[in-house]
């Protein structure tokens, strides 16, 4: 047991061996060796399969290639969750499954004899010290002494916190793209059916209702982390080829520093994410049925201080924030007021329609480019729904040069250099699944496709197709597209398919 641990720790201690067995014995050979090991192989075993890899005959260099490809895939945070400690022994080699290590050996490209392993086996050192910490026979200080004494309570990690690559690559060919928002990790808990009831009230309105003061099962949970609409948008310009940066605030908690990591591991730049000491990262609770959902939400209180970006935006993208976040609004306007040539793209939150246009007129005036739904468009210009060429002509009255109003099941319209288009939703394979992000993966598409130079008319035709491809998995996020993706679906659309001059 001791070699095996001493090995994926990469220990040389004379006392290791040693040590262990004073540890083992102070909890009268309890094991507590065996099962950290048995947790380890399990683990590694299982993400191993997930990755469609032979647990007996894969090689340490075929698991490492494959983890940093999940990196450059997307999907690593997903796939390593609770391998913190995760360092394994692979035909005499080690290989650490540790996130951290993962992503930082894939973003500087590092053969397996250079790989990272560091986070890893920290994390395997603390987990360790702490089983025999908990141990009901042991003594903290005696546990302590002894780990000491055998190398596995180093100074070094003592003080240990992950140090977050602020310097990943990026998308740095094309226009950059800043986006400003407020950043959440979601938990969307799928209800049961037999504990979860939903009705219509006389209103119309749905409601959720479920026994109180019970303690109710369900099915399952799924974390989702650094979504939100500027979020959201990020990742989709990056995903795009775009070069892609976030302004966000987060707390120095395990949160922050997993959202952090995931935008990295997303081509996004995070220079200007600000991770601020003692404050909890921004927490979602989505009740979910079937595709649709109830968020629970709180936002925590951030200090929110405008940052200049080392690089001019050549677009600043500007979504849901706190109503705390005054004064950025006020010091984004006047560096965009030094940036004559930075488009402003707005995409209204809650906070914003709640201020009003008239306290947001500046903001209409210098942007370029506002979208927002039917019934938003009608509140921000006080204009009936019946008509959406005054709905839109109204919005240009404001500023901006174009216009997008989204109109649900029914499609979107759009206003640009004179011309008011039409443009229908893009057919469903299957029912959606989860809605969440689906007007994200819209708006940021068409900013993404007129950042590229493309037309309006063409923004319009790849919009869709990505907010399709949202809603048909879990999370804002998952099914965000590739520049070739989009193209394939568009190549099979629909004859119909494509933008109109519309006229009421």
């Amino acid at each position: 047991m001791a070699g095996f641990l001493q090995t994926v720790l990469s220990s040389d201690d004379p006392f290791f061996t040693y040590g262990l067995s004073r540890l083992e014995q102070a909890t009268g050979n309890s094991g507590i060796d065996t099962r950290i090991i048995a947790d380890v192989t399990h683990k590694a075993h299982e993400i191993m399969r997930k990755l469609n890899l032979d647990t007996a005959d894969s090689t340490v260099e075929e698991v490492y290639g494959t983890l940093k490809s999940a990196v450059l895939k997307g999907t690593a945070e997903t796939l390593l969750t609770d391998t913190d400690f995760t360092v394994f022994s692979l035909h005499g080699k080690i290989i650490s499954f540790n996130l951290i290590d993962v992503i930082e050996s894939a973003h500087h490209e590092l053969p397996y004899d250079r790989q990272y392993v560091s986070h890893g086996q920290r994390s395997l050192r603390g987990e360790i010290v702490q089983r025999y910490i908990d141990h009901v026979r042991t003594d903290e200080n005696v546990t302590k002494e002894i780990a000491e004494s055998m190398g596995l309570l180093p100074e070094s990690d003592k003080e240990y916190e992950p140090v977050i690559n602020e310097s990943v690559q990026t998308n740095q060919d094309g226009p950059y793209l800043l986006a400003i928002g407020d950043i959440v990790t979601d938990a969307f808990i799928a209800l049961r059916p037999d504990e979860a009831k939903i009705s219509t009230d006389e209103k119309g309105v749905k409601q959720l209702s479920m026994e109180f003061g019970s303690k109710l099962p369900y099915d399952h949970v799924d974390i989702i982390q650094a979504v939100g609409n500027s979020a959201n948008a990020a990742v989709s310009f990056s995903r795009l080829g775009l070069n892609a940066g976030l302004l966000a605030f987060v707390g120095d908690d395990q949160a922050g520093k997993d959202s952090l990591l995931y935008l990295q591991s997303e081509k996004v730049n995070t220079e200007l994410v600000d991770a601020q000491t003692g404050q909890k990262s921004n927490y979602h609770y989505a009740l979910r049925d079937g595709a649709e959902r109830t968020i629970l939400i709180k936002y925590e209180d951030y200090k929110y201080d405008w940052k200049a970006p080392s690089q001019v935006p050549d677009w600043i993208y500007l979504s849901m924030i706190s109503d705390a976040s005054w004064q950025l609004h006020e010091d984004l306007l006047a560096y965009l007021n030094e940036h004559p040539d930075t488009k402003l793209a707005f995409q209204p939150g809650t906070f914003h329609f709640e201020w009003g246009t008239e306290k947001l007129a500046a903001l209409y005036k210098r942007a370029y480019f506002v979208v927002m739904n039917k019934e938003e468009a009608a509140q921000v210009t006080g204009k009936p729904l019946d008509s959406i060429r005054d709905l839109i002509n109204a919005l240009h009255d404001l500023g901006p040069q174009v216009v997008v109003v989204t109109d649900g099941p029914a499609g979107a319209y759009a206003s640009a250099d004179y011309k008011l288009l039409y443009m229908p939703n893009y057919p469903d394979p299957k029912p959606p699944y989860d809605r969440t992000g689906a007007g994200d993966a819209f708006a940021s598409t068409i900013v993404a496709a007129l950042a590229k130079g493309e037309s309006i008319e063409t923004a319009l035709k790849w919009a869709p197709i990505n907010s399709m491809s949202v809603v048909q998995v879990l999370g804002a996020q998952a099914g965000l597209l590739h520049p070739d993706e989009i193209q394939k679906l568009l190549d099979e659309a629909p004859e119909d398919y494509y933008p109109k001059e519309y006229s009421e």
